[in-house]
């Protein structure tokens, strides 16, 4: 398996918040893991952060925050130059999608832990 780099946007210390759930299901999974989320914070070995670190090799921008909030985020998710976003439910943003296909990254509508479990990730 070729290690996909990903971006949780909208990660949480909260166990019962989705992007938890994914960051750990990515973890258990094998994959490196950035988050970002409202609060900083920790998951494992993953710090949470409020800022936007710099990163390189970032495979897949996993969303689990919603339009209205990704607004301070586009910019910076745009400049990684990621392979692929993934909108979660709620988080749909057709905007940030029409810029990101114009960059040629690849945009999908799905859920992150369904596509884990199923192997489509």
């Amino acid at each position: 398996m070729a290690n996909k780099k990903t971006l949780v946007l909208g990660a949480s210390e909260n166990t019962s918040r989705y992007g938890n759930m994914a960051l750990r299901r990515l973890r258990a999974s094998g994959y490196d893991v950035v988050a970002i989320g409202r609060r900083e914070g920790q998951v494992g070995d993953v710090v949470i952060h409020k800022a936007k670190p710099e990163e390189e090799d970032i495979d897949t921008v996993t969303m689990y925050m919603n339009e209205y909030n990704q607004k301070e985020y586009e910019d910076y998710i745009l400049s990684l130059k990621p392979k692929r976003i993934i909108f979660n439910p709620g988080a749909e943003n057709y905007t940030l999608a029409h810029k990101a296909e114009q960059q040629g990254i690849q945009t999908i509508e799905a859920c992150t832990l369904v596509m884990l479990s199923t192997g489509q990730y």
